[in-house]
């Protein structure tokens, strides 16, 4: 499976550590290191996927698991909490234009947190679809110490199409615009660039993958 470019730097190091453990240590040394790097590259696998093709279809921003529906005037909200086993690759809810990025400083909150929205360290995209804005923020967790995003305004992008990462647990949230509904509830898993989790008016109404 293919692995994001931001596993190199930790899988040269853990294999320079083992070759050294290994002189010393013999297997007894190197085995572990190989055991983490298997780790590593779990972690940083960054699969193919297919979004589904239909008029207003929104799909989730990320694997993980839904932990609120929120409902606000300027348009609802999905929050998808990642733990280290989800696949970490950040994708676009939809095809259109990158508005903005912004990056703010914070706390390191657990990805649960109620604050983690108002005071993790985040980066937010705003993206024009064809049905208005939708909001996409990755925020560091616990653990989420780098957030990944090498996308900037202007940026064309299609629906599934990866945006970026955020390394080793985290949790993004998808702003929705007025008229999008959420077809995903709290509890429910999702796959990133794959799962449907909203619909605008007059999309069709199949199942969700």
């Amino acid at each position: 499976m293919p692995l994001a470019k931001q596993s190199i730097p930790y899988l040269t190091g853990l294999g320079l550590l083992a070759a050294l453990l290994g002189v010393f240590f013999g297997p007894w040394g190197w085995a572990p290191c190989l055991a983490l790097a298997g780790f590593v590259a779990f972690f940083f696998r960054d699969p193919e996927r297919d979004a589904p093709e239909g008029t207003g279809l929104i799909v989730a921003p990320a694997d993980g698991r839904v932990i609120s529906v929120e409902d606000h005037p300027e348009g609802a909200r999905v929050a998808i909490f990642l733990s280290l086993f989800n696949c970490h690759i950040n994708r676009s809810p939809v095809a259109g234009t990158i508005l903005s990025t912004r990056h703010t400083p914070g706390r390191f909150r657990p990805a649960w947190d109620a604050r983690v929205d108002r005071e993790n360290e985040r980066n937010h995209l705003l993206i024009r679809g064809a049905e208005g804005e939708y909001g996409v923020t990755q925020i560091a967790g616990v653990l989420a110490r780098r957030i990944v995003c090498p996308r900037r305004p202007g940026d064309r992008l299609e629906r599934g199409e990866r945006i970026g990462l955020i390394q080793f647990g985290s949790r993004t949230d998808l702003r929705l615009p007025p008229g999008v509904r959420p077809v995903v509830a709290a509890g429910d898993r999702v796959r990133g660039g794959v799962t449907v989790v909203a619909r605008a008016a007059g999309a069709p109404a199949e199942a969700r993958a």
